[in-house]
This record gives C-alpha cells, sequence and structure tokens, in this order.
C-alpha cells in the first residue's frame, strides 16, 4: 500500500504527517495570541502569517486528490487569507485592504466547494447561514461608517454561502473530508462575526482571542478537508 495516499494514521484519526503540521500551525497560533494580548507586535507579526503559510504548507505537501482542482482552490484561498492577515496586522487603516483579500479568499473556498456537491445541493444550511448573517448584520448596520456599509454586506454574503455550500456539501456526501470542511466554515463564520463585532459594535476584551483561536481551526479544518480519503 502507497504511503503517500494512505498515510499511516495516529491514534486521533489524522494522519502522523499532519499532526506534525498542525502542531506547529498551533505553535504559531499561540505565539501570534500571545504578541496580540501582550503586547508584543514584533512577535505578532511574525507568528500570524507563519501560521496560516503553515496550513498553507501542510496543503501544499498533501499528495495529489482525486480532486486537484479541489486542492488547487483551497491553496489559492490560503495564499489570499494570508495576505489579509498582513493587511490587517500593518499599523493604520488596512482594514479594506483585508477585507478585501479575504473577500477572495472565501470565493477561492467556495469554488473549491462546489466540487464537492454542486451548488444548493442542500437548502436548509443557507436558510440557516442567511438568518445568522442578517443577526449579524442588524447588530453592526448602525455602527458601520457609510463607505463600509456595501463592502461589509457583500461579504457577509460572500461568508455565509461558502459556508452554507461546505454544510450542504456535508449534509450530501457525509464523509470525514465534507465534516472538516463544514466545521471550518462554521469556525470561519465564528470568527468573522466575532471580529466585525468587537471592532464596529461592543468591542470586549478577549475579542481577539476568540477571533485568531476560531479563525486557525478554520483554516487548520479547511486546510485538512483536501484529504478526501
Amino acid at each position: 500500500m502507497n504511503i503517500e495516499t494512505n498515510p499511516a494514521p495516529s491514534r486521533a484519526g489524522i494522519p502522523n504527517r499532519d499532526r506534525s503540521w498542525l502542531i506547529a500551525v498551533a505553535t504559531a497560533a499561540v505565539l501570534a495570541i500571545v504578541g496580540a494580548t501582550a503586547p508584543l507586535p514584533w512577535l505578532h507579526y511574525l507568528s500570524k502569517p507563519a501560521a496560516t503559510l503553515l496550513v498553507l504548507a501542510m496543503v501544499w505537501t498533501m499528495p495529489a486528490t482525486s480532486a486537484p482542482g479541489y486542492r488547487r482552490a483551497i491553496l489559492a484561498g490560503l495564499a489570499l487569507s494570508t495576505l489579509g492577515d498582513v493587511f490587517l496586522m500593518l499599523p493604520g487603516d488596512w482594514f479594506v485592504f483585508g477585507l478585501g483579500s479575504f473577500l477572495c479568499a472565501h470565493l477561492a473556498y467556495l469554488v473549491a466547494l462546489t466540487r464537492r456537491a454542486r451548488p444548493f445541493a442542500a437548502v436548509w444550511p443557507f436558510l440557516a447561514y442567511s438568518a445568522l448573517a442578517g443577526a449579524v448584520l442588524s447588530v453592526l448596520w448602525p455602527h458601520l461608517p457609510g463607505e463600509l456599509r456595501g463592502p461589509v454586506v457583500v461579504y457577509v454574503l460572500v461568508l455565509a454561502a461558502m459556508a452554507a455550500q461546505a454544510a450542504a456539501a456535508w449534509w450530501r456526501r457525509r464523509t470525514r473530508a465534507t465534516a472538516l470542511a463544514a466545521l471550518g466554515g462554521l469556525s470561519f463564520v465564528i470568527s468573522d462575526a466575532t471580529l466585525a463585532i468587537d471592532r464596529f459594535a461592543a468591542p470586549f476584551a478577549t475579542a481577539s482571542v476568540v477571533v485568531l483561536a476560531s479563525y486557525w481551526v478554520a483554516q487548520s479544518l479547511i486546510g485538512l478537508s483536501v484529504r478526501d480519503r
């Protein structure tokens, strides 16, 4: 049996190679969170993009799957996410550039997920995430600057569509890979909703920890979903 296509699983059911990458991602993520909360800006600046790049490297080194287009789209999303990481941590107001980078990342993830199931393969996830998106926007709307309302609405809709498509793919296929992607989409919604509420509506002390932790959980789960065997 070829070890490249059937890597040895660990006790947790995760291939040992992926587990090593996840430990590296978690280490960089913890350092980035410490750097953001201490604060130690230099540590945050180094560790934040490094954590996402480590997820990208994990996916890059995975063996080719039966749907290479899925892997390529996930890699594109991770590269765009790294760019967004850099924009959002730079001094000054680079929020719109970060928003645009992550918008493109979610579009890349959405393209990938349509390779696992046709668009709207199940309706209920789109209804559920539409309701959640509406609830988040209703909280944010009075606090959003006028020039950001349009971009934020577009971003929320694309994010909700990505998470809903991930859930729809899981509902139709019920595989480990689709389950990981669905949980990753949900984690991304939690991260971005927390970020937006903290930034615009109701700041709270532990927001950066919640945002960053759920963000790298999301990226790691989406990365792991590339293994479809």
